[in-house]
């Protein structure tokens, strides 16, 4: 459960914007839209290793 606490006189569009933010950071959405659809193991290991060399690009072109 998300809770957001409110100062007296708060606006209550600055108490939703920060209740989305929280929402958003919880990953709720994202986990929802990810089984939807079945993916395979190997698609996800494919990614998780194209995630990860172009990490190590990024990193190799800033040294």
């Amino acid at each position: 459960m998300i809770i957001v606490p409110i100062k007296e006189g708060e606006n209550l569009e600055r108490a939703l914007k920060k209740f989305k933010r929280k929402f958003e950071k919880t990953g709720i959405v994202r986990e929802l839209r990810s089984r939807q659809a079945f993916t395979k193991k190997s698609v996800i290991q494919r990614e998780a290793r194209k995630r990860a060399v172009y990490r190590q690009q990024l990193q190799l072109q800033e040294e």
